[in-house]
């Protein structure tokens, strides 16, 4: 049996940020055994790994995150010392829809982990010594900033505003996606208060880049341009998102879960502030180029829609501490981000076609039953 240096659980390992995260730790730690959690919901997708899926120190296991006794037995069986914990339900319509979904997984979700690895490192003779307990959160717990016209050219004004979101803003959540993970980071920093387990909260910004599910905004909008369908925008697109390259947002997940201080909260951004009819209207322009349409072929897509109920009008992250303390900064201009991950989806459109139509699904559900 191979000795590994560290047995991580990533949770939602088989989704969009937590696939990203799988990878890096798999490729970049062969002396870690990396366990991905995931319970193959909807947004789970095990052909987003089909490139490590064999690889010696990786495991996958089809499980619910609230599913306290298994739980408990993953964390004997494999050994666990340290959980990256990405696993949530995080579509803000699905929760206004379905709050109860949100509360289940996000909150008990994360309370059956806290108790398991509390419970079972607790019972080793080095105790917390050597662990971690790394959770993944978002800016939306913050609430909301206002829109306005920035103050001079000087360094840390951003395009839209003066003020951002820092480790130390107070929680505001206005939907009941961003009152499951506000409740979430709670349950988190009270284990450590309470416990002293070694804990880490993030705070990320908007996500973008390969594998992310087609109900978010620009995988679901370079689709429905590559099919001629309707590009729904809420309002006027006047709500401003910082946009973060998922890549740089796992690295970062590396750089923190190895060297950020216990019991500090990191928030991770792009430094890239855009409303979204401005970042609609660059996807447009990028997807059109690269079909060989003329420019502007699809503007007439554009479609408004009535807003969503409670919708925010801007995030902005300050990553500063991040940078400073421990080095880390976004890799790619947001240009040059979306020029990468439009080519992707334009190059894999089998991936997309098996995502949208749920074949994907069907495929692992029979994989799973014949087991």
């Amino acid at each position: 049996m191979t000795t590994f240096k560290r047995n991580i659980i990533i949770t939602g390992g088989a989704g969009f940020i937590g696939s990203h995260v799988v990878r890096l730790f798999v490729n970049k730690y062969p002396d870690y055994h990396i366990i991905n959690l995931d319970k193959l919901t909807y947004a789970g997708n095990l052909a987003n790994l089909k490139d490590i899926e064999t690889c010696p120190n990786y495991t996958f296991v089809k499980a619910d995150i609230c599913d306290f006794e298994n739980v408990q037995k993953l964390m004997e069986q494999y050994q666990v010392d340290g959980i990256i914990h990405l696993a949530a339900e995080s579509h803000v319509d699905r929760s206004i829809k379905d709050p109860f979904t949100f509360a289940r997984t996000n909150v008990m979700g994360t309370l059956t982990l806290l108790q398991a690895a509390k419970i079972f490192w607790e019972s080793r003779p080095e105790g917390y010594e050597g662990k971690r307990f790394y959770h993944i959160s978002t800016d939306e717990v913050y609430g909301a900033l206002e829109l306005t016209k920035p103050e001079g050219d000087a360094e840390g004004k951003g395009p839209y505003g003066n003020d951002f979101f820092k480790e130390t803003t107070k929680y505001n959540p206005h939907s009941p996606y961003s009152a499951s993970k506000a409740s979430s980071d709670h349950f988190v920093r009270a284990f450590h208060d309470t416990y002293g387990m070694p804990t880490i909260v993030t705070n990320c910004s908007n996500n973008y880049g390969p594998y992310q599910f087609p109900e978010k905004l620009i995988p679901l909008f370079i689709n429905n341009i590559r099919h001629r369908k309707p590009l729904p925008v809420y309002g006027k697109g006047e709500n401003v998102r910082d946009w973060l390259y998922v890549v740089d947002h796992a690295r970062a997940i590396d750089v923190i879960f190895h060297n950020g201080k216990i019991a500090e909260t990191y928030n991770i951004g792009g430094f890239n502030e855009w409303k979204n009819i401005d970042i609609i209207k660059v996807v447009i322009k990028t997807v059109d180029r690269l079909l060989g349409n003329p420019e502007g072929a699809s503007l007439d897509l554009i479609t408004y829609v009535t807003d969503r109920m409670g919708h925010d009008l801007r995030y902005a992250i300050d990553s500063t501490k991040l940078k400073t303390e421990l080095g880390w900064e976004p890799s790619l201009q947001f240009e040059e981000g979306i020029e990468k991950t439009v080519r992707w989806y334009l190059d894999n459109q089998e991936w997309m076609d098996n995502v949208t139509s749920g074949d994907y699904q069907k495929y692992y559900e029979n994989m799973y039953a014949n087991r």
